[in-house]
């Protein structure tokens, strides 16, 4: 199984999806992380081109402990567009690495990349699946997807799958948070390690599980709790 989680900003999905992503790779699996933006213009005392190279680095060291792939398109913070340009580039990536699941960030969100991401891949999984829009690698249609738990993205979220995180992805998982100066609250003082962490226990308490991360689902979909994104495909 391969998992591609598309974020706004690099440090987006590495801390709602990680976990996750590093219990999958952990049992054999891949994940890859597709970042459309470095999230360049969000350190108060750096200039962006700076902070860009220090964020892409701290990405790469992240999907280190993740075990995952990265990928980065060339967007900048705070200017993603929803224009075909970007669709196109992400249903590309999804023609090429032929994920079974992909994960993205729900639409209600007070961030304006977090909502243009939401609706390029909305987009994009559609072009990426039609056999007929003819580009460099053949189409694929993604069977799962899902939507990460965002404190940024709350607004008519609803948890609805619920993945457990065992003590050795958890570990991973927290070692990778840890890269990203932002996450470790040298940015903005918001503490997103100490949050996160604290949201796997709130998550996984009411599904009877130690730990988990949650994800709402399109329209329609099952609502399951599940200890791995395999359960799925049975």
């Amino acid at each position: 199984m391969h998992i591609l989680a598309v974020g706004g900003h690099a440090g987006d999905m590495d801390l709602t999806a990680g976990a996750v992503l590093a219990e999958h790779v952990l049992a054999g699996h891949q994940a890859t992380l597709l970042h459309l933006t470095p999230g360049e213009k969000g350190h108060p005392r750096l200039a962006p081109a700076v902070y860009a190279e220090q964020k892409a680095l701290e990405a790469q060291r992240c999907a280190a402990q993740l075990g995952a792939n990265v990928r980065f398109l060339d967007y900048k913070d705070g200017e993603l567009p929803v224009d075909e340009a970007s669709k196109y580039a992400v249903a590309d990536v999804i023609r090429e690495l032929k994920p079974d699941v992909l994960i993205t960030h729900w639409k209600g969100s007070m961030h304006k990349d977090h909502m243009n991401t939401y609706y390029i891949v909305k987009d994009a999984l559609f072009y990426a699946g039609l056999k007929t829009i003819e580009r460099d690698s053949p189409a694929h249609w993604v069977p799962q997807v899902y939507y990460a738990d965002n404190w940024e993205d709350p607004y008519d979220f609803h948890p609805q799958v619920f993945v457990e995180i065992g003590d050795a992805a958890y570990e991973h998982w927290v070692a990778g948070m840890n890269e990203y100066a932002y996450a470790r609250g040298e940015t903005s003082g918001f503490p997103f390690i100490d949050y996160y962490k604290a949201l796997t226990i709130v998550r996984g308490a009411p599904a009877g599980m130690k730990r988990a991360q949650s994800f709402a689902v399109p329209e329609g979909a099952l609502n399951r709790r599940i200890k791995s994104f395999t359960e799925r495909k049975k």
